[in-house]
């Protein structure tokens, strides 16, 4: 899938990419090819599908990395796994960025919550290194000219995007040429939690449901891949609140603010 590494290591920026759907997922090789004309590229992927894994990290049990052919690895845990073990130990040196899928589906809006795709980049960014998280429609009808897009795009953020930051790129996957830069939408699903029993009678539970729709906001993800265009998500993660925190809501009872 991956062609190994056959340029001297100061002529071509370093690839590290990952995904969630596991390592012989088909859009993960033809990306990975379409990289590896420009760039080395090392794959480091979970062994078998990670989906919704979001930023899950294994701690608690030994991982098994397996070298399926040059510059391509199998990980026994999550994408975040994977990028960890490909920056510490795998990386003949420092990538240029960290590249997480394409996943075989959106990640719009409140997705990226939830997803093994965009926390691989996001452990990048964590890192000090640039991320892309790349996802397309499923079913799509164009799957070469949306990962042309792909391609394109992780060339440009090379060395362009700042380390820290990760671009969420969503592909309708139907053979548009435009894009747009977006915020995140509000994607909405139903949801659901069904309770069967097993063969002893015992309940168990399937939890979520489907996308259903999501809430109109221009400009944003959600609406932009419905109009058939490309959208571009520029992602930042301060998680704190400063405006909260000029105007507190409350004081607590019986102790005194510092």
């Amino acid at each position: 899938m991956v062609p190994a590494m056959s340029a001297p290591a100061s002529s071509r920026p370093l690839v590290l990419m990952t995904n969630d759907d596991g390592v012989t997922a088909p859009l993960l090789g033809a990306l990975a090819d379409a990289l590896a004309t420009t760039a080395d590229v090392l794959v480091v992927a979970p062994e078998r599908q990670r989906s919704a894994a979001s930023h899950a990290i294994t701690l608690h049990k030994p991982l098994r990395a397996r070298e399926l052919a040059p510059g391509r690895w199998s990980l026994s845990g999550t994408p975040v796994d994977c990028v960890y073990l490909g920056l510490l130990r795998l990386a003949p040196r420092r990538p240029a960025l960290v590249v997480s899928g394409p996943n075989d589906g959106y990640n719009l809006g409140t997705d990226v919550f939830y997803s093994g795709t965009v926390a691989g980049a996001v452990e990048g960014a964590l890192r000090g290194l640039a991320g892309v998280a790349v996802s397309i429609a499923p079913r799509a009808t164009h799957v070469a000219q949306a990962i042309e897009f792909a391609a394109a795009i992780i060339r440009d953020a090379s060395g362009t995007v700042p380390g820290g930051e990760v671009l969420n790129v969503n592909l309708p996957g139907r053979g548009e040429r435009r894009y747009a830069w977006t915020t995140l939408g509000k994607r909405n699903y139903g949801d659901d939690v069904t309770e069967r029993a097993d063969p002893w009678g015992r309940p168990y539970y399937w939890i979520g449901g489907g996308a259903i729709g999501h809430d109109d906001r221009p400009g944003s993800d959600c609406n932009t891949v419905a109009d058939g265009v490309v959208s571009v998500t520029p992602l930042r993660f301060q998680l704190d609140h400063p405006e909260r925190l000029a105007a507190p809501p409350f004081a607590v009872g019986g102790f005194e603010p510092a």
